[in-house]
């Protein structure tokens, strides 16, 4: 059984993890703040560019672009983009599950480029590592994540590879999240929802500049604004999950040490009663 000294010890060290989760869940609250106002910006502009592609394509006749266009390619590339720091629950392991499980089904050749560490370090032996993004902060800025989308976009022109995928984690709430992959390139429309669009638009447009001009400047804007925006959620559900993980530590070091206090103090009054006999058997035994 442990003694008193060994449980204020107990207690000291339980109460310095308590200051630290606590911490941490005031810096992730102040910094989901930030990420989720940024994903609920970027959202309606993403869906808007994307509708708007897939409205004027599906309408114009005798169009192609480079983005559009499927590839007979089985080599594809997958960027995942993870935290690279733990303590956010099920935050890393859920997306790596995702991941092998996207990976065991495609039937595709599919080399990984990672943004964040942790997810690589837990399938990195399960599957090609062609390249981790470093950037000049951890979180990387909209034209670093430019110029990761324009790398993967080069290699998909160049017919190196046929597919771009992007696997993260979808920001529901600052208590869930859903792990997903999609594909980002080429953006393709399937059959059925042009018919729907021509249904739904059973006339002409008229548009200025040209429609091929609208278009050969949208495509790439939204190709970019979809891997963003996938960061953004990416960094929203990060900093909610770890808020949340946080928040169960805290709560679990409040009863810790609730507990650790309750188990000293019955060990001490014991102690004292045991004294409080001693002392007085003993006057018993002098005054007999």
């Amino acid at each position: 059984m442990a003694n008193i000294k060994e449980l204020k010890k107990k207690i000291k060290s339980t109460k310095g993890t308590f200051k630290i989760t606590s911490a941490m869940k005031l810096v992730s609250a102040a910094k989901l703040n930030k990420a989720q106002q940024a994903i609920q910006n970027s959202r309606p502009y993403a869906k808007e560019l994307e509708d708007t592609i897939k409205t004027v394509s599906a309408l114009v006749q005798d169009y192609s672009h480079e983005y559009l266009e499927e590839s007979e390619n089985k080599k594809s590339a997958l960027l995942i983009i993870s935290s690279n720091k733990g303590l956010c629950a099920g935050y890393n392991s859920q997306l790596s599950k995702k991941v092998r499980n996207f990976i065991a089904q495609t039937g595709e050749e599919i080399e990984c480029y990672f943004i964040g560490k942790k997810v690589k370090d837990l399938v990195k032996t399960e599957v090609i590592v062609a390249k981790e993004f470093s950037f000049e902060k951890i979180e990387p800025t909209y034209n670093e994540m430019v110029d990761v989308a324009e790398e993967l976009a080069a290699k998909f022109k160049s017919g190196e590879i046929g597919r771009v995928y992007v696997a993260y984690n979808i920001f529901e709430s600052a208590i869930a999240f859903t792990p997903c992959v999609k594909q980002v390139l080429p953006m393709v429309l399937a059959e059925e929802e042009k018919e729907e669009l021509k249904e739904k638009f059973p006339f002409d447009f008229k548009y200025e500049p040209t429609p091929k001009e609208i278009l050969d400047s949208l495509i790439p804007q939204t190709y970019i604004s979809s891997v963003y925006t996938s960061l953004l959620d990416a960094l929203a559900a990060e900093h909610g999950s770890r808020m949340s993980a946080m928040d169960s530590a805290s709560s679990n070091c409040k009863d810790a040490i609730n507990k650790l206090t309750i188990k000293m103090n019955k060990l001490r009054q014991a102690a004292i009663t045991t004294e409080l006999i001693e002392v007085v058997s003993g006057a018993e035994s002098l005054n007999g």
